[in-house]
């Protein structure tokens, strides 16, 4: 099917209540996971590639970005693209050709004036070309000469007041919160805080998006949907199944040279996590989740 966009998956969710799930790419095995995962799960999915990623790649951005937009087109349910984690504008000014419909520009680690500044100009040239902007807030801070906690440091919460301000004041159209979750937990122990989500949902006018939720358990992701929260990105629960799987394979399969043969089985392992993790996600109350956009 037509690859879809960001936007549009975000507002069906958001209508419909439940989770857009948003999965990190580092490499092609990735990407089918990713897509078969969301097609036994049923439904609507993010590719999302970071800026680290694309680091890996030796900062080439268009061979990931184009092999991703093949595998989105030809899967099943609606699947977007989304460029995660910017912090290069030259980056950002590359997402519209790459077929990127949307982007995450982080400038969560400058001072609160300069993050505002920076995630503005950031805004006005992703509308300018069609692209759906997501930015971060984690607390301002800046207070008696206090720095400004990133978003997920131990303790950073989102004020919904300062939330509502950073909204209105740079144009972002969807916006990640601190609400309790971490980048790069390999243990789903956190513990999130619900009351926060409902009062940011109810402070701020855009989607939220929840980074770091690979730490966050079933049922806090459920219970976190149902208080607003919409975009999940998904990262390192897809790293903790492969490698496994990977060093599994290899000591099964000590003579071998084809890395088909080992390969197969770790993507296969983060296929069923994407499914695992997607269907939670998309579910709230019980319901079914949704495949398609009408």
């Amino acid at each position: 099917m037509p690859l879809a966009t960001t936007a549009e998956l975000l507002a069906r969710a958001a209508a419909d209540r439940r989770g857009l799930p948003a999965f990190n790419v580092i490499t092609l095995e990735h990407a089918e996971a990713v897509a078969a995962g969301a097609e036994v799960a049923g439904t609507p999915v993010v590719l999302q590639i970071s800026q680290n990623a694309v680091a890996y790649h030796g900062g080439r951005l268009l061979p990931l970005a184009r092999a991703c937009a093949e595998i989105a087109v030809a899967c099943a349910v609606p699947a977007a693209l989304h460029l995660d984690h910017v912090e290069d504008f030259e980056l950002l000014r590359a997402a519209p050709a790459a077929g990127f419909s949307s982007a995450m520009f982080d400038a969560s680690a400058l001072p609160h004036a300069e993050n505002v500044k920076a995630t503005a100009e950031a805004a006005a040239f992703a509308h300018r070309h069609g692209l759906h902007l997501e930015a971060e807030l984690g607390r301002v801070g800046g207070k008696d000469g206090e720095p400004p906690l990133p978003a997920h440091a131990p303790g950073a919460r989102t004020d919904p007041a300062e939330a509502a301000d950073y909204v209105a004041a740079t144009g972002v159209d969807a916006l990640a919160v601190a609400v309790g979750s971490s980048h790069a937990m390999t243990s789903r122990t956190a513990a999130l805080d619900l009351e926060l989500v409902a009062r940011l949902t109810a402070a701020v006018p855009v989607p939220l998006v929840l980074h770091g939720s690979s730490g966050v358990p079933d049922g806090q992701l459920r219970a976190a949907v149902a208080a607003g929260l919409v975009k999940i990105n998904i990262g390192t629960a897809l790293n903790t199944a492969f490698t496994p799987a990977l060093r599994t394979a290899l000591a099964e399969l000590p003579e071998a040279v084809d890395p088909r043969k080992v390969l197969a089985p770790a993507r296969a392992a983060m296929a069923a996590t994407v499914a695992q993790l997607a269907a939670v996600v998309a579910l709230t109350e019980g319901q079914p989740a949704a495949a398609g956009l009408g």
